[in-house]
């Protein structure tokens, strides 16, 4: 589903303006708004999508609660969708647990994971499926494989073997994408979120394909704080780039952004850059003398899986702050008042940006595909925009950290041209499922001496859930972008000079 605009996607934009419009509206009656928008954006009297009008706007109405930051309805009880709008009208407002959450009756009841055969079998005289089944799960009833489920252990192997590919595989797409192994089904066959495992990484809520899954948002909160007067600065991740459009430049973004509300615009990459020097003095300090690795820790939802999955290995993990929280600490040095706003690819930073420890960092939250609903809200063409005001903050090794490999590598790079001969050995995955086998290899030695760096989704920050692009994508318009800027490296010095002056604050 990444990168292809559906109907999921539309609906889910759609109420990210909704929300964003209400916001921006002087004049309303945000409780009697609320209970108008399902209509508005399903009229009529025919259900497009689902059996049932009433249902689909049921669904809505439960979007635009979590969109607000409120909780999902109990469904036994009556209730408003406006029912609790007072603790959302407000400048400044935390996410509340569960950040993910699941709209049940939104859900499809999807089969946990089942192997079968399709009625593309052709009854073959080798019965290739049959001899490769290690627990005879597979027998041939009238001339046809047919799959006893409760012997099958979902191997794989007779899917492999088979010529026609007649075999294949049906297993929930949410439970599939989590890497936490954090999803199962409740008693009526829905899906069910194990908060304990989960780390909010939000692979599930972009893979589920009835829309079922979404997490709370503070679009309203962050437009409320600009009508309240709040000077509000938006911190741009590295991962911006090409999100709007390949024709929608960065400074054509900071327009838009100061178009809809924001005082000014930082990149996140300056923040990143602090970063690489804090892990790389880490590196160079601890590995191999105190500790046997270090891994980064600038992704939240991998530094949250290691922690829980194996806690030995917590100490090993860089204590340096994430770029976002260094970015923020920066922004509010210089203007103490201001709110500090970190737009991004990624859900997991909403539950980071809640911790206690970071709260006064971080103000408000919001994907890319949030900050869409704000320019959708106000009529901007970004493409159109003609105004050019440049981002300069960041560094290219800073705009890399969004894609896989880039956080490894901006240390490298800076341990190399500091130390000139020191062993650096690096080791990078991508995916919370490949991030736990780089850990076990650690585990039994074989990383001894080496950076470990973990992302939790398949490519990087560039296919975080809030991302608007396919990946790959994202990934070459990053890369350019932090490779073009060559003009940032004619001042090399003067320019690190800055960022370690920078670090010691």
């Amino acid at each position: 589903m990444r990168g292809i605009y559906n109907s999921v996607t539309d609906l889910r934009r759609q109420v990210f303006t909704a929300i964003a419009s209400m916001a921006y509206d002087d004049n309303t009656d945000y409780s009697k708004r609320m209970e108008e928008i399902p209509y508005e954006i399903l009229p009529g009297t025919k259900a497009k999508y689902r059996d049932s009008i009433f249902l689909e706007r049921a669904i809505i109405g439960e979007r635009l609660r979590l969109g607000m930051g409120l909780p999902v309805r109990d469904i036994t009880e009556y209730t408003n969708i406006s029912d609790g709008i007072e603790e959302s009208t407000i400048a400044k407002k935390y996410y509340d647990d569960p950040l993910i959450n699941i709209i049940k009756f939104a859900c499809n009841a999807c089969p946990e994971k089942k192997v079968f055969v399709t009625n593309a079998c052709q009854g073959c005289l080798s019965h290739q499926c049959t001899e490769v089944c290690p627990k005879d799960a597979i027998h041939i009833v009238n001339g046809k494989s047919c799959i006893d489920q409760e012997k099958c252990i979902k191997c794989g192997r007779c899917m492999d073997a088979c010529p026609y590919h007649a075999i294949t595989k049906l297993e929930r797409p949410c439970a599939a994408s989590c890497g936490m192994d954090a999803i199962k089904s409740d008693a009526d066959g829905k899906a069910e979120i194990d908060y304990d495992k989960c780390v909010s990484c939000g692979m599930c809520l972009v893979n589920c394909p009835f829309g079922a899954i979404v997490d709370k948002g503070q679009i309203f909160q962050t437009i409320y704080a600009m009508k309240e007067g709040y000077e509000v600065i938006a911190a741009v991740a590295p991962a911006f780039v090409g999100q709007f459009g390949p024709a929608v430049t960065p400074d054509k973004v900071k327009a838009a952004l100061k178009a809809v509300g924001f005082a000014d615009v930082v990149e996140v990459a300056i923040g990143a850059d602090l970063c690489t020097i804090e892990e790389a003095e880490d590196f160079l300090e601890k590995v191999p003398e105190k500790q046997p690795f270090m891994a980064t820790s600038c992704c939240p939802a991998w530094s949250v899986m290691a922690k829980k999955n194996f806690p030995d290995f917590a100490p090993y993990i860089s204590m340096a702050l994430t770029p976002m929280v260094l970015t923020g600490r920066l922004i509010k040095k210089e203007k103490p008042n201001a709110k500090v706003v970190f737009i991004g690819p990624c859900a997991a930073k909403k539950l980071e940006a809640i911790r206690k420890s970071i709260r006064s960092d971080i103000d408000f939250v919001l994907t890319f595909e949030e900050v869409m609903g704000m320019f959708n809200a106000k009529g901007i063409e970004l493409d159109q925009i003609t105004t050019s005001d440049p981002l300069t903050e960041g560094t290219n090794a800073g705009r890399g950290f969004a894609v896989s490999g880039g956080v490894a590598k901006a240390v490298k790079d800076l341990i190399l041209k500091e130390h000139p001969g020191t062993e650096v050995k690096v080791q990078a995955a991508e995916g919370l499922k490949n991030c736990k086998t780089m850990l076990m290899m650690a585990k039994a030695g074989r990383l001894n001496g080496y950076l470990l760096e973990g992302m939790a989704c398949p490519g990087g920050c560039v296919a975080g859930a809030g991302t608007l692009q396919p990946i790959n994508k994202s990934s070459a318009l990053v890369k350019k972008y932090a490779t073009e800027n060559d003009k940032k490296d004619a001042d090399e010095s003067a320019y690190g000079d800055r960022l370690h002056e920078l670090s010691e604050h």
